[in-house]
């Protein structure tokens, strides 16, 4: 039992060497969605702290993201955020991507599918209320009606 345990903190220690990569890309103002959408700084402060962290390049990085193996699970969460929504880059996505996302998003804060439930462990502040649901989805119906009524021109 106590070779197992020092094979253990051994591996442990050793993936400490493989640290993740915490560097955001440069900041993009003129494709950031709060930005070109010119979001209320209410529903801003909303999605600021419960959808950037995961899906924008604006990625606070807990302590934990600098222990392995929590690092690497962290990094996946955050690429495939990134990967399926980028906040940050919005702006690049043509309307018709625009308008699709949004309705993922609608779909996804009305269902309560995000945030996910695992990133309240350290974020109590993107918990979201059943008020703030209704106001972000709201306002990302009428960005996406706004988004739809640009493309019929």
């Amino acid at each position: 039992m106590k070779k197992v345990l020092i094979i253990i903190l051994v591996a442990f220690v050793m993936i400490q060497f493989f640290p993740i990569d915490t560097t955001n890309p440069a900041p993009t103002p003129g494709m950031d969605f709060l930005k070109i959408k010119n979001t209320p700084p209410e529903i801003a402060g909303i999605i600021n702290a419960s959808c950037y962290d995961c899906h924008s390049n604006e990625t606070r990085y807990p302590w934990y993201a600098h222990i392995s193996p929590a690092s690497w699970l962290l990094k996946n969460h955050i690429d495939e955020g990134r990967k399926n929504l980028n906040f940050s880059t919005f702006a690049v996505y043509e309307p018709k991507i625009q308008a699709h996302k949004l309705q993922e998003c609608i779909e996804m804060v009305e269902h309560k599918e995000m945030p996910l439930e695992s990133y309240f462990i350290g974020h109590q502040d993107a918990k979201l209320t059943d008020e703030q649901r209704k106001i972000l989805t709201d306002y990302f119906k009428k960005e996406k009606k706004e988004t739809e009524r640009k493309m019929s021109f």
